[in-house]
């Protein structure tokens, strides 16, 4: 949503964290093993699969209780007066890739650093060889307020060689940076989202942290316009056409806003917990100097199979950091980002995703030392998700195919519980921009985020596996494809 149109003038957020949520949370779990106990005892399975389903359903219970407890251990790192000196003498520096980005929302992310509570030292824009426009207006205005600010900054514009070779030319000129904060060029911070970024890196075992990404534009594309240039209404099918549409857009905004933060929330906070961020997200994160340039060859030159990989690059980093020492999530911290609006972008978007995260699980295997707790989380990942899937299969086609027993309804409610459960964590991130009826009106969409799990997102998982030799960028080869004027009703 824009922030200006609201009269917000400037995006921020916050987690709330209370013992409510979190009896919430736990009663939930609790009416989870009630129905799952429930649907197996009502199963009729004979005395074999009965007791081999049982020990699946407790493996996977107590794997969720785990994760439930890491989550809740992550707290927002704090400063003692003197750590707080020692960062401030840090040189940070924001490196900010652009390629085809609409120039509002650029516009809009270079404003939230003027209006930081700790200012970056420096900010490297490099235009990735864009050809929908050349940002005149935005790089003179934004020349202008840097030095007003006090914050160094250059402005390049390069050949296109994709996202890396775009963030190295901004490397090349800080070579005095201590920390290196990554952002996409559609990212907008809160107004002490540096000064929370950089809190972590006092202790001297942290070599990466990552932000909280939420949805600049979470309710959708602003409502469609219902009348001709000449200001006459449409006609009544043309209107509901319209309107349909937008509620569609809403929706799957709501929904793909909840997915996101919820795992941001329970998966990346528990691997927090541990010191073990697997990956770090594009729109906001920060890295100790040495780790990037120490790897820069190695990140630019990136091989799967002979061919150059273009996508997976905060993975990537997030992987080198490991390797060294503790990469953890700083939930204070808090960036928004345009969200895909329309299912092709979303799909392209999640396909990246996905084969990135098949090359990046074999580089683990590979180079990740065994005495790391990201080496064990990453396997863990992998056994939760192969157990999942054959829990699936045999519920839902081996029982019925093979036993003639059909799941029974107590099952089907079992995987909402735990979504709702675990949504929980997304109520307790309060916005500027969005008051908490709202935010509650998304949470109750946790089925349909269930489903498009079960369903479209476990397809595209596989098939992102399945072509994972497929390295390059994939979206915004023709432009924008979310723009600011569009994004909020």
């Amino acid at each position: 949503m824009s922030p200006h149109r609201r009269g917000t003038p400037v995006l921020a957020a916050h987690q709330h964290r209370s013992a409510t949520v979190l009896m919430g949370i736990l009663v939930l779990l609790g009416a989870t093993v009630w129905a799952a106990h429930h649907a197996i005892t009502l199963s009729h399975y004979k005395d074999h699969t009965g007791s081999r389903m049982l020990a699946v359903w407790v493996s996977l219970f107590v794997l969720l209780l785990i994760q439930t407890f890491m989550y809740h251990l992550e707290r927002p790192r704090r400063l003692t007066p003197r750590a707080a000196r020692q960062l401030e003498g840090l040189h940070v520096s924001i490196l900010v890739p652009v390629f085809n980005e609409d120039p509002g929302y650029l516009k809009l992310g270079l404003e939230s650093f003027l209006r930081q509570t700790r200012r970056p030292d420096s900010v490297h824009v490099v235009d990735d060889g864009s050809t929908s426009t050349d940002y005149a207006v935005v790089r003179d205005w934004w020349h202008v307020q840097a030095d007003r600010a006090g914050i160094e900054t250059t402005w390049q514009r390069v050949p296109n060689g994709g996202k890396r070779h775009a963030q190295a030319h901004g490397i090349r000129m800080s070579p005095q940076a201590d920390i290196y904060i990554t952002v996409d060029s559609d990212s907008c911070l809160a107004p002490n989202a540096v000064e929370q970024l950089m809190v972590p890196f006092a202790r001297s075992k942290v070599q990466s942290v990552a932000g909280i990404v939420l949805a600049t534009n979470n309710r959708g594309p602003q409502r469609p316009q219902l009348r001709r240039t000449d200001g006459t209404r449409l006609s009544w099918l043309p209107r509901v056409g319209k309107l349909t549409h937008w509620r569609g857009q809403q929706g799957f905004a709501r929904v793909t806003d909840l997915w996101l933060v919820t795992s941001q929330l329970v998966d990346r906070s528990g691997q927090s917990a541990l010191g073990s961020v697997l990956v770090n997200s594009g729109p906001l994160a920060a890295y100790r100097a040495e780790v990037v340039r120490d790897n820069l060859d190695s990140y630019l030159n990136e091989t799967f199979l002979g061919r150059p990989v273009m996508l997976s690059d905060d993975s990537l980093l997030t992987l080198y950091a490991a390797q060294r020492g503790l990469t953890v999530q700083q939930p204070s911290a808090v960036v928004f980002t345009a969200m895909p609006e329309k299912v092709s972008h979303f799909t392209r978007m999640y396909l990246r995703w996905m084969r990135g995260s098949t090359i990046r699980s074999i580089w683990r295997m590979r180079y990740l030392p065994l005495g790391r707790p990201s080496y064990w989380l990453h396997l863990l990942r992998w056994y939760e998700m192969v157990l999942g899937q054959m829990v699936t299969l045999w519920l839902l086609i081996v029982e019925p195919l093979c036993y003639h027993h059909m799941p029974t309804r107590a099952m089907l409610v079992v995987p909402f519980l735990i979504g709702w459960a675990q949504g929980l964590r997304y109520l307790g991130v309060i916005r500027s921009d969005e008051r908490i009826r709202s935010r509650a009106l998304t949470w109750l969409m946790m089925p349909l985020a269930i489903i498009m799990g079960w369903t479209v997102l476990r397809v595209l998982h596989w098939y992102g596996m399945a072509t994972c030799a497929k390295t390059g960028w994939g979206t915004r080869q023709n432009g924008a494809e979310v723009s600011l004027a569009a994004a909020g009703p």
